[in-house]
């Protein structure tokens, strides 16, 4: 079994390929146009929760990953995917879910942006570390024979340059940005879930044989990462507001980036793609049923 998923390659198009580029770099626009100056002015004036969030994002949750592939000893494709899922910024559906949650939107806001950009460098380097630390999956990373550059380069393609034009979008069009924010989120949720569908449907075998293999991994996996998240924040002593953020944020990953990857770098490795794409689905409802739960208190929104 494990021979078998470990080269088990998803059935994906190049013109597939091409859309999901589009999708991604379509979202990370949509995520750009809600960017504005004061975000950036409370992290200066308060940064505190977001170095916090930062360090839960990029250095607690590939720590917390890696022990619990420590633990659970999954096979190395699938390892490989829990890495790489870790090593993506935070997902856009997070500034929707902080504000449900009736945690702090500015925080969710900021933290959502400074991850996607530090993810040009940060999601090549933690992937190359922790993926060579792990015994499983380095010899796998070997080969597969991985050129950090080459990722770099690639999420600057499908990320860095949509936020630069979304940003600048939304200053040099404010009215039209209002209007157009809050359907392209929507809009941006909907075109990923599609995808992920389509995914499904094209290697529906693949994932009937596997899906078992990552179900409960992925719902420990995520509840560890929206663990750390509110734990860090409590052994920093943040408030319950900012906490939920920072929850959320670590818990909602851009698996989108990742599928990417996935299928640009490693030819829809199986037990990567599985992850990524159940990853996808899941973190929508455990995000959202947290989210709720947590809005029933009685805490208002800091915007």
């Amino acid at each position: 079994m494990q021979e078998t998923i470990d080269q088990v390659m998803l059935n994906f198009s190049p013109g597939a390929l091409l859309g999901l580029n589009v999708i991604l770099g379509f979202i990370m626009f949509g995520v750009a146009l809600e960017l504005k100056p004061e975000n950036f002015m409370e992290i200066i004036r308060n940064p505190k929760p977001t170095l916090v969030g930062l360090t839960s994002q990029f250095i607690v949750l590939p720590v917390v990953t890696f022990i619990l592939i420590w633990i659970i000893r999954p096979m190395p494709s699938i390892a490989l995917g829990m890495i790489l899922v870790a090593s993506c910024p935070g997902g856009n559906i997070s500034n929707f879910m902080s504000s449900m949650a009736k945690g702090s939107t500015a925080l969710s806001v900021g933290l959502t942006a400074i991850s996607t950009s530090l993810a040009i460098v940060m999601t090549p380097l933690n992937f190359t570390i922790w993926g060579n630390l792990y015994v499983g999956t380095r010899s796998l990373m070997r080969t597969i024979n991985l050129d950090p550059i080459d990722m770099f380069l690639n999420i600057i393609l499908i990320v860095g340059i949509p936020v630069v034009l979304g940003i600048l979008f939304a200053q040099k069009f404010p009215k039209i940005t209002a209007k157009i924010v809050g359907p392209i989120k929507r809009l941006s949720i909907l075109i990923f879930l599609g995808f992920v569908v389509i995914a499904f449907t094209n290697n529906y075998d693949h994932f009937l044989e596997y899906i078992d293999l990552v179900v409960v991994l992925v719902f420990i996996h995520n509840a560890s990462a929206l663990t750390a998240g509110y734990t860090m924040g409590s052994v920093f002593k943040l408030s319950k507001i900012d906490r939920k953020s920072l929850s959320i944020e670590t818990g909602i990953q851009n698996s989108g980036l990742g599928l990417i990857l996935i299928f640009n770098f490693f030819g829809g490795l199986g037990g990567m793609a599985i992850v990524a794409a159940w990853w996808g689905i899941w973190h929508i409802l455990s995000g959202l049923s947290i989210a709720w739960y947590w809005s029933r208190g009685s805490e208002k929104v800091y915007a």
